[in-house]
């Protein structure tokens, strides 16, 4: 009792600060690879750093020479290996709130915008006509708009259809979404290498979680198969989404302080017919 009194007289105000500041670093961390292969090789660190202080203890020396020694001229290895992870945390350190804040100018357009989307994918959905729609949010997409065809027009229920019609020239490729601007469309995304990934998913899917594990976009994806909508965040694929779930989804990001409400039972019997 009296070593505990001890160290909580020796802790002062700047550690306490050090210690939560430390703390909340890691949890972010964490946060950033779960998921990721990035996941497994921190685990493996960790089982060597245990392994230094378990030969230490033993006077394994040989063991130990052999476990520091890879930590040492590990790093430089593993920069290069996990750089898209790397890059990837450094640019959630970036983010502003910019867009979010493009968002909320004008909360009119939030829940028509939304609208829109959500009725262009229930249309797809149920014709089962694939499709990839890329919500961008704080990191910007530019290098990935360049790659597709520019079209910069406002977002409506139509263009998104007819844009995934099968045999047109836009089809093929993804549409980047801005506020409530469609960028472009039949843009190139960067494939997942994720092994855990269902070997069930196809191209549409591995990019469209791939693109999500370089940003903090949205992805929402239309299974061509069997009209099963999906989203991907972060790196993580939520599959078998009905259309309330990502009227949700896509009113957080577009008007956090939105309440939810259901876009769907204020249109009544409009969404029960397809127009197209």
């Amino acid at each position: 009792m009296e070593r505990l009194n001890n160290i909580i007289n020796v802790i002062n105000l700047r550690d306490v600060v050090d210690i939560l500041i430390v703390t909340i670093l890691i949890y972010y961390i964490l946060k950033l690879i779960r998921n990721t292969r990035a996941e497994q090789v921190f685990k493996g660190i960790l089982l060597i750093l245990l392994f230094i202080k378990i030969s230490q203890f033993f006077q394994l020396y040989t063991v130990n020479w052999i476990f520091t020694r890879f930590i040492n001229d590990g790093i430089v290895a593993i920069i290069v290996l996990f750089q898209p992870e790397i890059r990837r945390g450094l640019q959630y350190l970036g983010l502003t709130s910019s867009i979010k804040n493009n968002f909320n100018q004008n909360k009119d357009t939030v829940p028509e915008t939304v609208e829109e989307i959500i009725s262009a994918v229930a249309s797809l959905a149920r014709q089962k006509i694939g499709a990839l729609i890329i919500i961008e949010k704080e990191v910007g997409l530019n290098e990935v708009i360049e790659t597709g065809t520019e079209i910069n027009g406002l977002v409506s229920s139509g263009l998104l259809i007819n844009i995934f019609i099968p045999n047109t020239p836009l089809h093929d490729g993804a549409v980047i979404i801005k506020g409530s601007k469609v960028k472009a469309a039949a843009c190139f995304l960067p494939l997942s290498d994720n092994q855990k990934i269902s070997k069930e998913l196809g191209t549409r899917h591995r990019a469209g979680i791939g693109i999500s594990e370089k940003s903090d976009c949205l992805s929402i994806m239309v299974s061509e198969e069997n009209g099963t909508i999906s989203t991907a965040e972060n790196g993580v694929i939520s599959r078998y989404l009905d259309i309330e779930t990502l009227e949700a989804k896509l009113l957080e990001i577009y008007s956090p302080d939105y309440r939810v409400r259901s876009i769907f039972l204020k249109r009544g019997d409009k969404n029960e017919k397809d127009k197209f």
